[in-house]
């Protein structure tokens, strides 16, 4: 199938056919890189895509979560003391 390229604002871009479209299984969001001798167009999943998914079977198997702790930082790991001051008294 040929295409034209085409002037959009500051840019060039090429329209492609929506059947075309619906048979790559392209959202609203692409993945664009270049290959030999051309560009790729790639679905790109939304973020978190399954992860409800995932989660509901987890729960049905009684899976247990484990969440890590967050890493400690500078702040969490210095001495220090809350400053009382007039206000906290009221």
């Amino acid at each position: 199938m040929d295409a034209r390229i085409v002037p959009i604002g500051n840019s060039r871009g090429v329209r492609l056919p929506k059947p075309l479209i619906e048979e790559a299984g392209l959202g609203e969001r692409v993945s664009l890189r270049v290959v030999d001798g051309g560009v790729l167009i790639e679905p790109r999943p939304e973020a978190r895509t399954g992860w409800a998914k995932a989660a509901r079977l987890a729960r049905e198997r009684g899976d247990e979560v484990v969440v890590e702790p967050w890493p400690l930082t500078g702040f969490d790991i210095d001495a220090w003391e809350w400053e009382s001051t007039d206000e906290d008294a009221r």
